[in-house]
């Protein structure tokens, strides 16, 4: 169901921060109270994350707080996005390789090492992924995730010479990313043994569906 026009922007308004950082001071303090809240999350989880245990943390005023986020789903939706460029980045990479004369097996492994690096260097990225599918006020920011991943796959499997329509390529992206997701979730909470066989698996096993799937030009 689309949600009027009216609710979205009021949404929006009360995500949004209190002012965009303009000078490099504000810009710093802002990212403090990102990483702060991060290291929280990870820490304490969401439901004891709380807007005083953040001041706290950073040694202010819940008041001064307030003075950049009006809320801790503010900051939650603040941190999603850092989370959504870095990922956009890492794709970004990925389709400025020489994607063309790349084997499956190469490009594979090359897209998922990129996409782990965004995850090692995000704290507390399963319990931020949780929260911005189990909160309505962020949930929107999760669907914009899903489609900016599976539009850059799209876009890279033509390249690769992939010929099913848009639907079906879209199909087999959404499995590309939802596997990825939830092992690489996986690969950064284990130790480097364990994580390195994970991260094995999970390559076999997208090599193994876009092979099912590639049409040999």
């Amino acid at each position: 169901m689309i949600m009027p026009l009216e609710r979205q922007k009021d949404r929006k308004t009360k995500l949004a921060p209190r002012r965009q950082p303009i000078q490099e001071r504000a810009k710093q303090k802002t990212q403090q109270i990102l990483d702060a809240t991060a290291r929280l999350l990870d820490e304490v989880g969401f439901d004891d994350l709380t807007t005083i245990l953040i001041a706290k943390d950073l040694g202010i005023s819940v008041g001064a707080l307030y003075h950049y986020f009006p809320n801790k789903h503010a900051i939650l939706y603040a941190l999603g996005e850092r989370w959504l460029d870095r990922m956009t980045e890492a794709l970004e990479a990925t389709e400025r390789l020489d994607i063309e004369s790349m084997s499956l097996e190469t490009f594979t492994a090359c897209q998922i090492d990129l996409m782990l690096d965004v995850y090692k260097e995000q704290k507390a990225i399963l319990p931020l992924a949780q929260a911005l599918w189990a909160i309505p006020e962020l949930r929107e920011l999760d669907a914009q995730h899903d489609f900016v991943v599976i539009s850059h796959f799209i876009r890279m499997y033509r390249r690769l010479g992939f010929e099913q329509d848009e639907e079906e390529l879209g199909r087999i992206a959404r499995l590309h990313l939802e596997a990825s997701h939830a092992l690489l979730l996986t690969v950064v909470d284990q130790n480097s043994e364990r994580a390195a066989k994970s991260l094995s698996d999970l390559k076999a096993i997208c090599l193994f569906m876009l092979t099912k799937h590639h049409k040999p030009r």
